[in-house]
C-alpha cells in the first residue's frame, strides 16, 4: 500500500531562465501545482531536477524554497547523493537544515565502488543524518546496481527507509519487498513500470511523467489499490505513450518540453544537456494529444 512520503512522488524539474539561473519563484509555483495534479510527495534536485549541474547553494535555495511552497500538503525529498561519500554527507545535512522530509541517495557513479563500498558509502550518509533515507538504485546510470544482499543489510539501518528502484527488474522488486524487514519501502523509478510494481507490493513511484499525466496517474495507482486492477490496466494502457515520450531522449530535456506545451514552462535544461529538436517536440505533443493531456 502507500508508503509514508505518498504513492505518487513527482521528481520534480528545475526551472531556469533564458540566462540559465535558477528560479525558485517557478519553482514554488511548480511544487504547487503538481501538488494540486495529483502528487503527493517531490524529489527535490534529484536527475530530473538536474541536480548533478547545480551548485550546492543552488540545491540548498532549492530545498528551502519548495519546503516553504509545500507546507504540510506533501512530502519534500531532497536528491543529495553524488559519487563522493563526504560531499553526499554534506548535502544531505544541508537538506536536513533546509527542513526537508527525507533524502535520496544516489549510488555513487563514476567511481562504480564495489558492494562492500555502497554498504559503506550509504550507512555513512545515514549515520550522519537524522533524516529518512531512500537510497536510489539506478544502474543505467551510475554504472553500478545495489545487490540484492547489499539491500537487505542497508534495510537494516534504522533510517533507511525505502529505495527507488530503477533497476527495471520486477522479479528482484519481488523478491526486495518479500523479504525486506517492516517500514523498508521499494517505490518504483521508471513510470512504465508503475502497474507491474504495484503488483508486487511496491509503495507507489517516484515519477517523471507525472509532471503533465499526475491525475490520471494518482487514478491509476489509487484504483489498483482500490481492487480495480482493470480500471488500473485501461488507464495505465492510455499512459503508455507519454511514458514512452518522456524517454526519447535523456531525461529532462522531454519533461521539460512536455511542461511548455502544457502551459507550464520550465526552462531549457542545463548544458551539457540541449533542447528538445522540433522533431522530439512534435513526439511529445503527439503523444500528450493521444492521452488527452494537451
Amino acid at each position: 500500500m502507500k508508503g509514508q512520503f505518498g504513492g505518487l512522488i513527482t521528481a520534480m524539474v528545475t526551472p531556469f531562465d533564458s540566462d540559465g539561473r535558477v528560479e525558485l519563484g517557478a519553482a514554488q509555483k511548480i511544487a504547487a501545482w503538481l501538488l494540486d495534479n495529483g502528487s503527493e510527495g517531490l524529489v527535490v534536485t534529484g536527475t530530473t531536477g538536474e541536480g548533478p549541474t547545480l551548485t550546492d547553494q543552488e540545491k540548498a535555495d532549492l530545498w528551502r524554497a519548495v519546503v516553504e511552497a509545500v507546507g504540510d500538503r506533501g512530502s519534500v525529498i531532497a536528491g543529495s547523493g553524488t559519487n563522493d561519500t563526504a560531499h553526499s554527507i554534506h548535502l544531505t545535512q544541508q537538506a536536513e537544515k533546509a527542513g526537508c522530509d527525507a533524502a535520496l541517495v544516489v549510488t555513487p557513479y563514476y567511481n562504480r565502488p564495489p558492494q562492500s563500498g555502497l554498504l559503506a558509502h550509504f550507512q555513512a550518509v545515514a549515520r550522519a543524518t537524522a533524516l529518512p533515507i531512500v537510497l536510489y538504485d539506478i544502474p543505467v546510470r551510475t554504472g553500478r546496481k545495489i545487490d540484492h544482499a547489499t539491500l537487505l543489510k542497508l534495510a537494516e539501518t534504522p533510517n533507511i527507509v525505502g529505495v527507488k528502484d530503477a533497476a527495471g527488474d520486477v522479479q528482484g522488486a519481488a523478491r526486495l519487498v518479500a523479504q525486506a524487514p517492516e517500514g523498508f519501502e521499494v517505490y518504483c523509478g521508471n513510470d512504465a513500470d508503475t502497474l507491474p510494481w504495484l503488483s508486487v507490493g511496491a509503495a507507489g513511484v517516484i515519477s517523471v511523467a507525472s509532471h503533465v499525466a499526475g491525475p490520471k496517474m494518482a487514478e491509476m495507482i489509487a484504483a489498483y489499490w482500490a481492487g480495480d486492477p482493470e480500471r488500473a490496466r485501461r488507464l495505465n494502457a492510455e499512459l503508455i505513450g507519454v511514458f514512452d515520450a518522456m524517454n526519447i531522449t535523456a531525461n529532462p530535456i522531454p519533461v521539460k518540453a512536455a511542461m511548455e506545451l502544457a502551459g507550464h514552462p520550465a526552462g531549457p535544461p542545463r548544458l551539457p544537456l540541449p533542447e528538445a529538436t522540433s522533431d522530439e517536440v512534435a513526439r511529445i505533443r503527439e503523444a500528450l494529444r493521444s492521452a488527452g493531456l494537451v
